[in-house]
């Protein structure tokens, strides 16, 4: 299956990285727009009493020394935008000329997110088979929507792809090769992924993405020759910062060579338009060996 490819499309994950400060959301925002020159931010939304059991959510952090509350819920809590704080976000993002969206946990929070009608919504690896949110979105919200496979079955892979199209919005969809995991090492990064969800999907969907949890920005360019036209990666302005998710972030300066990288490797991704191109006639005519009689 040969691939026609997209112009790379760029997604900085803040998800909580802001450790619950709009100051720093903004100028995660501002960094990514302006230095990293990403296409699209963003953030994650949870309704942690509908998400999590009582269990969960009154049970101590499993580390505590990135918890900001006593419990798992207060933690949660703690880094939670309300659905006004989101749409501030979205309008400075517009403001700064960059696509603001939101991973959605929950019907809840789908809801909410919904109701600011951003570009697309993301719904992660680990709610990929909460179909009654998956068939409200498909029936009431009308911008693309993002899906993550990570943690996820051929099958359930397979029932997911035919929820929407049963409700005729696969050509909306947007799938994610993606392991779940932080960070993933090399060996389980597992690219070919790509090639399988293209083959199977490519024709089924609107497009096939690549969710990277590793190190580094090498993957990356990989995934992009395999078909990959929209690319996730984690996005923190100090790796060491409290909390789960910073050490398997890129800081600012990786993003934007993460960006540049993936645009270079767009451009370069041809066949000559004819045997001898206009930048080699000229060595042609200077350099070539000829035999002269």
């Amino acid at each position: 299956m040969s691939i026609d490819y997209k112009e790379p499309y760029v997604i900085a994950e803040i998800g909580c990285n802001h450790m619950g400060q709009m100051d720093i959301a903004k100028e995660l925002i501002e960094t990514a727009a302006t230095f990293c020159k990403v296409d699209a931010v963003k953030f994650q939304k949870r309704c942690n009493r509908e998400l999590l059991t009582k269990e969960q959510y009154d049970a101590p952090h499993p580390n505590p020394a990135n918890s900001y509350g006593s419990t798992y819920g207060e933690h949660r809590e703690f880094l939670e935008f309300t659905v006004e704080q989101h749409a501030e976000l979205k309008a400075f993002c517009e403001e700064k000329g960059i696509v603001y969206s939101t991973s959605v946990w929950d019907l809840t929070s789908a809801k909410e997110i919904a109701s600011l009608k951003p570009e697309f919504i993301k719904i992660p690896s680990a709610c990929n088979n909460h179909y009654e949110m998956l068939r409200w979105l498909c029936q009431n919200y009308n911008g693309e929507i993002q899906i993550s496979f990570g943690m996820t079955t051929h099958a359930e892979e397979e029932a997911i792809v035919k929820l929407f199209e049963e409700e005729g919005r696969a050509k909306d969809l947007t799938v994610y090769c993606c392991t779940s995991g932080y960070p993933v090492p090399m060996k389980d990064v597992c690219l070919l992924e790509i090639t399988r969800l293209r083959e199977t999907y490519g024709s089924r969907v609107k497009r096939i993405g690549f969710s990277g949890h590793h190190n580094g920005i090498a993957i990356d360019v990989a995934a992009l020759t395999l078909g990959a036209e929209v690319f996730e990666r984690h996005y923190t302005l100090d790796r060491t910062w409290k909390g789960t998710d910073h050490a398997a972030s890129l800081e600012p300066d990786g993003l934007r060579r993460l960006k540049r990288n993936l645009a270079q490797t767009y451009d370069a991704l041809s066949y000559k338009s004819e045997e001898i191109l206009p930048i080699e006639q000229v060595q042609r005519d200077k350099l070539k060996y000829r035999k002269h009689d």
